[in-house]
């Protein structure tokens, strides 16, 4: 039986075990800039024995225009590459690997956070019934998100060469590679789901006129620095920032078959609610992941398939023995950068604390203890 701590080759990638460290959002760069704490936090976890075989970063937004949340990097100018570097050769001294998750927020942002103070962009002019962060004198808080804009025709052009740009941007910064975030609710996922995409042109309407522009983004990114060392975040049933479709199976059934002919590193789903129930369940009838993974492979479909939601050791055991090839672990990495080592040896978990996961600085990002020897 595949084990979580042996090796895999995913598309380039070639990592140490089949623990993921998640993409966590912190709230630690201010001015959209990478900074020296955040290679501090990353290196910590990225030792291939005690740390995760493959890291993924906080979300990271591909333009001022994809920000929705304070203090949250980016990786769209000059700049932020400069910056980044220093983090990831941080992780590669350490022995790791780690890919940059690229972000538009679309509807799930705040005028404060977006560039003259202009509305935030949607595939409809709905308004997501969620809220996002702002830091206020360091202090975060909770606000109701912006009413958006729906995205001209002839916008969505640049939206996909901002995601080319970003992927490019990350291979000069040092990153192993690129995870697309097609997920939670957020631009792409968006324009997937009926909920929130009531347009009546070539990108709404139908299955395939809603995935159209995730399917534009992923092969514009794999044709810019290799398919080999891209990955997707997708998400089929979560309700993460009004986020509803009432075909869920049908929708990302179709996805994965249109994403099969990209030789793909990995695709990454969240199962069930994110950070909730893992049997969360929209439309008519419980969401049934294995269906949906051996339609991918049907299609022929060989990226390496990591799961993600609420798991420990036990279930991930499960998950490898049915079939998946990475388990990514969230908020237990932010509280144990040895989070592999202590699922190896059954070791007890440190316990986070909730009140820093969102800004501030050392506390509660850095400071977690390690196994001693």
């Amino acid at each position: 039986m595949t084990q979580l701590f042996e090796p895999l080759q995913a598309g380039q990638l070639s990592l140490s075990n089949r623990v993921v460290m998640a993409p966590l959002t912190r709230n630690r760069a201010p001015g959209a800039m990478p900074n020296a704490l955040m290679a501090t936090y990353y290196s910590q976890r990225a030792n291939p024995k005690d740390g995760a075989g493959l890291i993924i970063t906080e979300a990271t937004a591909i333009s001022h225009q994809g920000q929705g949340y304070s203090d949250v990097p980016g990786i769209w100018s000059d700049a932020q590459v400069a910056a980044w570097k220093p983090i990831t050769e941080s992780v590669h001294a350490a022995g790791g690997k780690i890919v940059v998750q690229l972000w538009h927020v679309g509807r799930v942002s705040h005028v404060d956070l977006q560039p003259g103070g202009q509305a935030p962009v949607a595939p409809s002019a709905i308004t997501a019934k969620t809220k996002t962060v702002l830091i206020k004198d360091g202090v975060p808080q909770f606000q109701d998100t912006s009413a958006p804009r729906a995205l001209e025709l002839e916008e969505l052009p640049g939206i996909v060469a901002d995601y080319r740009r970003a992927a490019r941007n990350a291979i000069a910064a040092g990153f192993d590679g690129v995870e697309v975030h097609g997920a939670n609710g957020y631009l792409l996922d968006q324009f997937m789901r009926s909920g929130s995409n009531h347009r009546t042109d070539a990108y709404g309407g139908s299955i395939a006129n809603r995935a159209r522009l995730l399917v534009e983004v992923m092969q514009a990114v794999c044709d810019e620095i290799g398919a080999g060392k891209v990955g997707l975040r997708l998400s089929p049933v979560t309700p993460a920032n009004d986020a509803f479709d009432p075909q869920p199976q049908a929708l990302f059934t179709h996805v994965v078959q249109q994403l099969a002919p990209l030789k793909l590193a990995y695709l990454h789903f969240i199962e069930g609610s994110t950070g909730g129930p893992r049997d969360f369940t929209q439309g008519d009838a419980p969401f049934d992941y294995a269906a949906m993974r051996a339609a991918y492979r049907a299609a022929g479909g060989q990226a390496a398939w990591m799961v993600n939601n609420a798991y420990d050791r036990s279930l991930a055991d499960v998950a490898l023995s049915e079939g998946a090839d990475l388990v990514a672990f969230g908020r237990p990495f932010i509280a144990n950068p040895d989070l592999t080592r202590r699922l190896r040896e059954g070791a007890p978990l440190n316990a986070p604390d909730r009140a820093t996961f969102y800004g501030g600085g050392a506390k509660g990002y850095i400071d977690y203890p390690i196994l001693l020897n």
